[in-house]
């Protein structure tokens, strides 16, 4: 079971220069992460190295400023003497449902960045935990990682890896690349726990996206870990680089303090540990990804054998029990996502300085959004039909949707055939609730291939009974625009990616509610293209009616059609709730209304955001 392999052999790292620290309340200069148990006898921990940075001794860090890339190991004698670290486990009986522990604490006093209300004036009690004091063997880079890294995550992009307002007191820590890439070992001496599983490793090479994951990590480290200690999660591989899949991204749901954390599959043989969680939280030019980073175990694991083997240390007694199976995932036990075939249909569509996403319908016909297409007439559209072909293709764009039309769609013809690729079967159908899978060139573009993302289809709406829009829980991402919405059961096409959701009030960016065009709405039309050539049904999508204009409206929020809308709902006789709590009822005066336009939308200026 999982809880097994990931409650039992994951756990908490804290480090501080202070003693006497109580379990669950971490003292003013302490830092702490998520690690995973490799070996019990003895006991080595595997963590992040990156809240071990602030311990490193000056003279270690002035000498090493401007060459981390090139530095193999820092041994325990590079860290302050003071450093404390110490281990929570949870208990063998511990359990979550018992409604007692930390739970009674007015936990704002331990962090005020967490709006948690106090439910009684008990004191938190470490009884659910086990702690362990450990010492610091080594912290050795990755350098495979920190190779693929770069070259994906480029500076030009603006990647970040905290939040803004959290700069002062973690970004120094978290968002310094040079520690991204290190991880640190730990022995904790005379180590007996009983019923705590030893993980076996798998190669990460072997996984494909699609394939379905599990996390498991403590949300904000050593703060209360009654609460938090050992949360799973659970999502697939959206994306793989660098060779032998050495990076991995994931949508499994990460929070801050996780970082250290493990990365499961599950096959066959059962739960295999396959990477650990890098970064659970990153943003591009500010727009949230809604992705966790995450670093190959057995890359990490090499690194460590090679400074193992190279200095001849009398640390190597215990490599032999650091299980290491170099055999391939079995056969995955949980469904994957879409079928890999159909990644192929997916294709990165550029119109100069512009790029988005495309589904191939035909060996000549791509579906894209008309925001993607831009007016451009001359389009590039690049096949990618495996990991190590990608066929470039030249096209025109024959239709795109007027710029009033509710729905973002245009049509790409091809200049040549496509001999062989994987035509999507349409969906006729819909069923909210059912799983899907988002393939589309969010994030990255052409440097890793499409990305997927799971989620499930959250609601259908419906015109006169026909469906206009699909939304969804799955992370969408700019690029991702003219995607596929497949089922993850059937692999059908369940529509094409128009738009996530962005805040304007506040600049934030939601990429977990997004929209896409049914493909029956666009299936009458590619069919009779298909058939005569005829862009007759496109052009139907330029008289959809009112009502679809209006479950579209969030797409595009001019002033204009703001002070529009306002009115259609005033004459309607709805009420609008302000920001201020305030009211706009029909029979208002004018004078109310326009005092009201302002404040009555400000709760309201979440709108469709493009994606491409």
């Amino acid at each position: 079971m999982m809880l097994l392999t990931g409650e039992r052999a994951c756990c908490v790292v804290s480090a501080s220069s202070a003693r006497g620290n109580s379990v669950g309340t971490p003292a003013q200069g302490s830092w702490s992460c998520s690690g995973v148990l490799l070996s019990q006898s003895p006991g080595i921990v595997l963590c992040h190295g990156a809240i071990f940075s602030p311990f490193l001794l000056e003279e270690v860090t002035a000498a090493e400023q401007g060459s981390w890339s090139h530095c193999s190991v820092l041994l325990a004698n590079s860290f302050s003497p003071d450093i404390q670290i110490q281990v929570l486990w949870p208990a063998e009986s511990r359990s979550r449902g018992n409604g007692k522990g930390v739970l009674g604490k007015d936990l704002r006093a331990c962090s005020p960045a967490l709006g948690f209300n106090p439910l009684a004036n008990q004191q938190c009690s470490p009884d659910t935990l086990r702690q362990h004091e450990a010492k610091l063997l080594m912290m050795v880079p990755c350098p495979e990682f920190q190779d693929t890294f770069s070259r994906v995550f480029t500076h030009a992009e603006q990647w970040h890896f905290c939040r803004s307002e959290d700069e002062q007191e973690h970004g120094a820590l978290l968002d310094d690349l040079r520690y991204l890439h290190w991880f640190a070992l730990l022995e904790i001496p005379d180590f007996n726990s009983p019923g705590i599983a030893r993980v076996s490793c798998v190669l990460a090479e072997s996984l494909r996206k699609g394939d379905t994951l599990f996390a498991c990590g403590s949300p904000f480290g050593s703060f209360c870990p009654d609460i938090f200690i050992n949360t799973l999660s659970r999502g697939i591989v959206s994306n793989l680089a660098g060779e032998g899949n050495v990076l991995i991204l994931t949508d499994a749901r990460c929070l801050p303090g996780t970082e250290g954390g493990g990365i499961f599959v599950f096959s066959e043989d059962g739960f295999n540990l396959v990477g650990i969680i890098v970064a659970p939280l990153c943003w591009k030019a500010n727009e949230w990804i809604g992705l966790t980073l995450v670093c190959s175990i057995c890359h990490i694991l090499e690194n460590v054998k090679s400074v193992l083997v190279g200095s001849g240390s009398s640390m190597k007694t215990w490599w032999p029990h650091v299980q290491l199976v170099t055999k391939p995932v079995g056969k995955m036990a949980v469904s994957p996502g879409p079928a890999q075939h159909l990644l192929s249909a997916v294709v990165l569509v550029e119109c100069g300085q512009v790029w988005g996403s495309g589904v191939l319908v035909g060996s000549r016909l791509v579906l894209t959004c008309r925001h993607v297409v831009n007016e451009a007439v001359g389009v590039c559209v690049r096949v990618q039909h495996s990991p190590e072909k990608v066929c470039v293709l030249k096209g025109k764009a024959v239709f795109t949707t007027n710029d009033d039309s509710p729905y973002d769609i245009a049509v790409v013809e091809l200049e040549e055939s496509l001999l062989c690729f994987a035509k999507p079967v349409l969906a006729t159908k819909f069923g909210a609730g059912e799983e899907v899978s988002v393939v589309g060139f969010g994030v990255f573009g052409q440097s890793c291939g499409p990305s997927v993302t799971s989620g499930i289809l959250s609601a259908v709406i419906t015109v006169d009974d026909k469906p206009v829009m699909l939304q969804t829980t799955c992370a969408i991402h700019g690029g991702s625009s003219g995607g596929a919405l497949f089922s993850t059961n059937s692999g059908k096409l369940l529509g094409i990616v128009a738009s996530n959701t962005k805040d304007n009030s506040v600049g934030a960016t939601y990429p977990h509610l997004n929209y896409s065009v049914p493909i029956t709405v666009l299936q009458p039309a590619v069919l009779e293209y298909s058939r005569t050539g005829d862009l007759h049904g496109f052009q139907e999508l330029n008289r959809a009616n009112d009502k679809i204009r209006l479950v579209w409206r969030l797409q595009r929020k001019t002033a204009e059609s703001l002070v529009q809308e306002f009115f259609y709902w005033i004459n309607l006789g709805a009420v609008l709730q302000s920001s201020k709590g305030k009211a706009c009822k029909k029979g208002s005066t004018a004078i109310s209304l326009q005092e009201k336009l302002c404040d009555g939308f400000a709760s309201m200026q979440v709108a469709g955001h493009c994606t491409g």
